[in-house]
């Protein structure tokens, strides 16, 4: 099982980090070790001083696939759920500096808050998903599907060009504008449109 994350698939987001909005997907990866589930604690990373959270839809892949046609791409994700990417924007930028991968600053234990699954037949659309994330209560992020810049099926298609995509594995798909920094107490919530999905204690 792997994570393949997306960065920068919301225009808002990329604008609110000064990024450029990009023409193919940007992907990257997370280690099964980042999984953070059951609604644990996160406990803040001695090596950072600039933790952010960016809320994203997850989709769960079925069936095993090397190029996938972008219209058999809908039969290779079974269901959908809703994470933290929990990301050391201070190590992050040191990175970009210096042109170096970020794994250092996405991929540490941890990182990837994960919620139950919902079959994805539960869902009367999946190209228009709310969802949005509360920090202490007050809701900081809150995004739709329709306005990724990919969609699911882009991505598996994409994805699949040069990555096989196992079942079980996991597509974090991109945060909408709204991301900020994590504080010791900090209490987030995320949902799916007004179902709640996860809880996380930042200790």
């Amino acid at each position: 099982m792997k994570i393949i994350a997306v960065g920068r698939n919301y225009i808002d987001h990329a604008k609110e980090l000064n990024n450029p909005v990009p023409s193919v997907p940007v992907i990257f990866m997370k280690p099964d070790t980042a999984l953070l589930k059951d609604n644990k604690d996160f406990y803040y990373p001695e090596f950072s001083n600039d933790v952010h959270y960016e809320v994203e839809v997850v989709i769960r892949i079925c069936n095993e696939g090397k190029h996938v046609s972008p219209k058999f791409a809908h039969k290779y994700y079974d269901a959908i759920g809703l994470g933290i990417d929990f990301t050391a924007r201070d190590i992050q930028a040191a990175h970009k500096e210096q042109g170096l991968p970020w794994e250092l600053a996405k991929s540490f234990d941890h990182s990837a808050v994960i919620s139950p699954l919902i079959p994805k037949e539960e869902f009367e659309g999946v190209d228009s998903i709310d969802f949005s994330l509360l920090k202490n209560a007050i809701r900081v992020q809150s995004g739709n599907t329709k306005d990724m810049i990919f969609d699911f099926e882009t991505l598996i298609t994409f994805i699949s060009k040069y990555i096989t995509l196992r079942k079980g594995d996991l597509i974090y798909t991109g945060t909408p504008v709204g991301v900020g920094a994590i504080q010791i107490g900090d209490k987030f919530e995320g949902f799916i449109g007004n179902r709640p999905m996860f809880t996380c204690q930042i200790k």
